[in-house]
């Protein structure tokens, strides 16, 4: 596709999964040999109205120059000519709130459909998931180059680990992280509502914290398309030569960020081979203090920290671990080891991360109001962005900043499954 046709899907990507009907216009987009019938019937075997807009949107930017025309043709023939108006504009701009979007009834598979059965948990939360989606059908090699976005259609989606360290022992000079309980129940509701089977783990020690990652590895995910790490810890520096960090065990010990990655890499969790792997740390890398520069008073918008923050860190570690450091040459059709891992860090290695006793930390709480938010329209790397530019205007004290920041391994867009329909 021509540069200039995939900024203008880019740029009305919202636009388009808010108010396209794929159902109206697949079958003049197969008959114009924009689309194959594989790629239709992947674009059918989305459950919402959304899902399917999106897995267009995406297969659309894939082919060739005279897509988007035939895709405006499409349109205009099918009556959403609101919609071919604004992509013929190119402009980006939001249909205007008039515009009708029309209902489209979307079958569902009647073949080896299979539902989730809803938990029987008092916190659960039917109106933040999604529909119930069927029993996964064979998909594509997760390899195939043609493919530019990480296949997150499971149910559940995956596995999310909470790991969240609050009492720490009266010996390891460390403070209790008071205001972690929030943010591990903000990040427990939020990865459900995205169809992930949470599990939350409360004051691990350094042992502990060891033998839940080599858990999570040996499990068979065979059936999922993603796993999350989620730490909320204190955290120091550690000599590294991939990811940076370690997070404390309640009785002191840090466990080095790489070696936490590196239980659910390729090489060592093989069936989670090619799909993402997500560690969201809360912690902080180090102990300075960010006092931030001065800007014009145009380029931030001032935001106050509260009144009891607190910091996650201690002086450094020399703490240095690993599950694999070999480097011999493999001629096998191999990935990276550390490919698809994404690692998503709430303050800049060596600086201190800040944390609202009351409500929480500063970065969990952003990272929460994004992904509600947004979800259910933009990618992973789009979303941590947002994250970063709301926790760098805000200020610990009136004096002190926090900048986040991420190591990204991910090969493909990550949309995540969104409960918008």
């Amino acid at each position: 596709m021509d540069p200039k046709h995939r900024q203008i899907l880019q740029r009305n990507r919202l636009n388009l999964v808010t108010a396209l009907n794929p159902a109206d216009i697949c079958d003049g987009l197969l008959s114009k040999g924009v689309f194959t019938q594989d790629m239709i019937d992947e674009i059918q075997g989305k459950i919402t109205r959304r899902d399917q807009a999106r897995q267009l949107v995406i297969d659309l930017e894939t082919r060739g120059s005279q897509a988007l025309p035939a895709f405006l043709e499409c349109l205009r023939e099918t009556g959403q000519h609101a919609l071919a108006e604004l992509l013929q504009c190119g402009d980006g701009a939001r249909l205007p709130p008039s515009v009708p979007i029309q209902p489209s009834l979307i079958p569902l598979p009647v073949q080896n459909t299979k539902y989730a059965e809803k938990p029987d948990r008092p916190d659960f939360t039917p109106s933040r998931l999604g529909p119930l989606r069927p029993e996964r059908l064979p998909v594509p090699n997760p390899f195939s180059p043609c493919e530019s976005c990480y296949k997150m259609d499971a149910s559940p989606c995956g596995i999310c680990l909470i790991i969240n360290n609050v009492d720490f022992g009266p010996d390891c000079d460390l403070k209790d992280r008071k205001g972690s309980d929030i943010d591990c129940d903000k990040m427990e509701k939020r990865f459900k509502a995205l169809n992930f089977e949470v599990i939350a783990k409360r004051n691990l020690k350094y042992k502990r914290i060891r033998h839940e990652m080599a858990s999570l590895a040996k499990r068979d995910h065979s059936a999922y398309d993603c796993c999350v790490v989620i730490i909320l810890s204190h955290g120091t520096e550690a000599n590294h030569n991939r990811f940076p960090g370690a997070v404390h065990g309640v009785d002191g010990p840090a466990v080095p960020v790489q070696l936490i990655t590196n239980y659910l890499n390729g090489q060592n969790c093989p069936s989670l081979q090619g799909k993402p792997k997500l560690f969201f740390i809360q912690a902080c890398g180090g102990g300075e203090k960010d006092t931030g520069f001065e800007v014009s008073p145009d380029e931030v918008e001032p935001s106050l920290g509260g009144i009891d923050d607190q910091m996650d860190a201690i002086p450094i570690s020399s703490s240095s671990d690993s599950l694999s450091t070999s480097d011999e040459l493999d001629a096998r059709a191999t990935l990276p080891t550390p490919s698809d891992i994404l690692v998503s860090y709430s303050t800049f290695p060596g600086y201190v991360s800040w944390r609202d006793t009351q409500a929480g930390s500063w970065y969990v709480e952003n990272l929460d109001r994004v992904l509600e938010e947004n979800a259910a329209t933009d990618d992973l790397v789009t979303m941590l962005m947002m994250v970063n530019a709301a926790v760098s205007q805000i200020s610990a004290k009136g004096l002190y900043k926090q900048m986040p920041g991420s190591f990204n391994f991910l090969r493909k867009h990550l949309y995540f499954q969104s409960s918008l329909s």
